[in-house]
């Protein structure tokens, strides 16, 4: 550990897995089994109390309900040249717009930001949905999918942004 106490140990490497850090707010976790779970050196009794200790600390998850206009737009692809004036979404030299392309863009307009885009990814992530691009600014939130993805991503974003954590 190298000075470091075990309970700042035990922090830093949870907080290595955004999941527990998660599940410790939400007041989720078997202790014990995280304590297994981490690779910290020490006594398993010991890091469990460090982690829970650290529970008490973090400030309690909580969600709330984004209000925004969910839609979903087909016939979306890259967009090279002139065309790239109508893009939805750009991200480095990669554009996306209605070019009668085999992806489909999930719109979110709204109160959206980085968390709503993150909860988003998750959620997608969990129903095994790979975006192709996605991107949030000015109160827009995008999302590139592949074309038979469309209609699970849409009721995947729209789940997401009803419960988007706060902070």
């Amino acid at each position: 550990m190298g000075g470091m106490s075990l309970a700042a140990e035990t922090r830093r490497t949870a907080e290595e897995h955004p999941f527990l850090v998660t599940a410790l707010r939400a007041g989720i976790v078997n202790y014990t089994a995280a304590a297994r779970f981490l690779e910290v050196d020490g006594e398993t009794d010991a890091i469990a109390t460090a982690l829970r200790r650290y529970a008490e600390e973090l400030s309690a998850y909580e969600t709330d309900s984004r209000d925004v206009r969910v839609r979903m737009e087909s016939g979306i692809g890259s967009v090279v040249g002139d065309a790239e004036a109508e893009a939805l979404l750009t991200v480095g030299g990669a554009a996306f717009g209605p070019e009668g392309g085999d992806h489909t863009a999930i719109i979110a307009a709204g109160a959206v930001d980085a968390a709503a885009l993150a909860a988003v990814l998750q959620r997608l992530s969990l129903e095994e949905i790979a975006p192709i691009a996605a991107g949030v600014g000015e109160g827009t939130l995008l999302v590139v999918v592949d074309r038979l993805a469309g209609a699970n991503a849409l009721r995947a974003v729209e789940d997401a942004l009803a419960a988007v954590p706060t902070e």
